[in-house]
């Protein structure tokens, strides 16, 4: 199985990435820090690329995809993991902020569609795209607001290439909280947000509920889109969500 994975030099994207390549996949490695690149790609092993690209560029996003089937001899699916998630009540949002969101998010999804779409055409491959429960499945986060609606445009974006594509299986996957792994393959989803307006927020989270409190482990998260991108093309999946199991009380 040949895929690209964008957003591969850190977080859930270098775990979905490496953990591809480490049960046998052909895998090329996208994203904007060639140093963390080549350094996930070392790990993954099995001839990994990594490649250079910038999902907010045009030029940049054609050139990696062309490079990356190119090296492969085309590919068969694709992986879109990069997300941006700022926190600030929607009030203090400004329209510079909400522009990278959905340059990241949203339109850098379409970018790399685009390209990808005639190699994954040819074979009738699988594109899938995380998203995220607090798009879909929980009421907004406060504070969060940006990254929501994005992540909700995302589903649509998706929804909308499968109509007029049906030849390519594309699926949002739905991630519940996880941490990623170590390293670098911890999720970077925080960083930059203000300590105090943090600690503010999040208490809010956890008495509404949007925090369990549980996590899902990084490798059977791999595991499932693993398994996502290996079904045959008889199959349409629109959609998989992915949570925290809760724990019982009598847990042991």
């Amino acid at each position: 199985m040949r895929t690209v994975v964008v957003g591969a030099s850190s977080g859930l994207g270098r775990c979905i990435g490496i953990g591809l390549a480490q049960r046998g996949a052909q895998v090329a490695l996208l994203a904007r820090r060639r140093d963390r690149l080549e350094r996930a790609a070392r790990e993954a092993g099995g001839g990994t690329l990594a490649i250079a690209c910038d999902v907010t560029d045009e030029a940049s996003c054609r050139r990696a995809i062309g490079e990356a089937a190119s090296a492969m001899d085309g590919f068969d699916a694709l992986v879109y993991a990069p997300a941006i998630g700022p926190l600030a009540r929607l009030v203090d949002t400004d329209a510079e902020t909400w522009r990278r969101v959905f340059d990241t998010n949203v339109t850098g999804a379409a970018r790399i569609t685009a390209a990808a779409l005639p190699h994954l055409a040819e074979v009738g491959g699988i594109a899938a795209f995380l998203s995220s429960v607090s798009a879909s499945l929980t009421p907004p986060w406060p504070g969060l607001g940006a990254y929501i609606v994005s992540k909700a445009a995302l589903d649509k974006l998706v929804d909308a290439w499968r109509v007029e594509h049906p030849d390519i299986g594309f699926t949002r996957l739905i991630v519940g909280d996880c941490a990623g792994g170590d390293g670098e393959s911890q999720t970077g989803f925080n960083q930059g947000w203000e300590p105090e307006l943090a600690t503010e927020l999040g208490s809010g989270w956890v008495a509404r509920g949007l925090i369990s409190g549980n996590l899902i482990e990084v490798e059977e998260l791999v595991s499932v889109v693993d398994a996502l991108l290996r079904h045959g093309a008889s199959l349409s999946i629109p959609s998989i969500t992915v949570a925290p199991r809760p724990h019982g009380k009598d847990e042991r």
